[in-house]
C-alpha cells in the first residue's frame, strides 16, 4: 500500500502483512502531537488518533527522507516522526530500537478507507484510552485485549530473534534524526483545555 505525506514530498510503502492491529488511541499525548503538528483531520470527532500497530520492517520510505523529522513530548516519551515539509505524522516508536514496534498513523496511508479496512480492520474496532476521549466512545475491552496480546507476542518474538528497528535508528541505537524534545511549558500549552 502507498504511503505519502500531505504534500507528496515524502513517499513510501506499507506492507499490511507486517501489521499487528489497527487501533484508535484517545490518549492526551496523541492529541497533543496532533495539536503540535497543527493539522486538521488528524483526530476523529472524539479526539482519537487512528493508527496501525506494526513491525518497523513493514514500512519503507522511497522518497523524501531529507524531510523526515522527529519530536518527543518529553525526555522519555515516544519518538514521533513526521514530514517536516507539511507536518504529516508518519510514525510513533519507542525510544529503544529493540522494541520492534511502529505505530503508523492512517493519515499517512495514501489509500482509500475501504482498502485500509480490508487489510487492517475498521477504524474504532479497537480503542486505547477511551476514558480520555473528548466525547463518548465505546470501550472495546475484548478487541483491546486481543490486539495487545498480538502486539506483545510479536514484540517477544522479534526480541528473541534479535530484531531491532533499523528503519528509524542508526546502528549505534540513536534515532536517525535528533528529536526535538518539548519543554514542560510547551507540553502544557498543548494540553486539553
Amino acid at each position: 500500500m502507498k504511503l505519502s505525506c500531505r504534500c507528496g514530498q515524502v513517499q513510501g510503502e506499507f506492507n499490511p502483512a507486517r501489521s499487528y492491529t489497527r487501533a484508535t488511541c484517545y490518549c492526551a499525548d496523541c492529541r497533543a502531537f496532533a495539536r503540535w503538528l497543527g493539522g486538521d483531520g488528524l483526530l476523529d470527532a472524539a479526539g482519537g488518533s487512528d493508527i496501525v500497530a506494526m513491525a518497523p520492517d513493514g514500512l519503507r520510505f522511497t522518497q523524501g527522507l531529507d524531510q523526515l523529522a522527529c519530536m518527543s513530548l518529553g525526555p522519555r516519551g515516544l519518538l514521533r516522526w513526521y514530514a517536516r515539509c507539511c507536518r504529516t505524522p508518519l510514525g510513533n516508536v519507542p525510544r529503544n530500537p529493540k522494541l520492534y514496534y511502529l505505530g503508523l498513523p492512517v493519515a499517512a496511508i495514501a489509500e482509500s478507507e475501504a482498502a485500509v479496512t480490508a487489510c487492517c480492520g475498521a477504524q474504532g474496532h479497537t480503542t486505547i484510552s477511551p476514558e480520555s476521549a473528548t466525547a463518548a466512545v465505546n470501550p472495546t475491552r475484548g478487541a483491546l485485549l486481543a490486539g495487545t496480546l498480538r502486539i506483545v507476542s510479536r514484540l517477544a518474538s522479534a526480541r528473541l530473534r534479535g530484531r531491532r528497528n533499523a528503519l528509524l535508528f542508526a546502528a549505534d541505537g540513536q534515532p536517525i534524526r535528533a528529536p526535538q524534545v518539548l519543554s514542560l511549558e510547551q507540553r502544557r500549552a498543548l494540553a486539553d483545555g
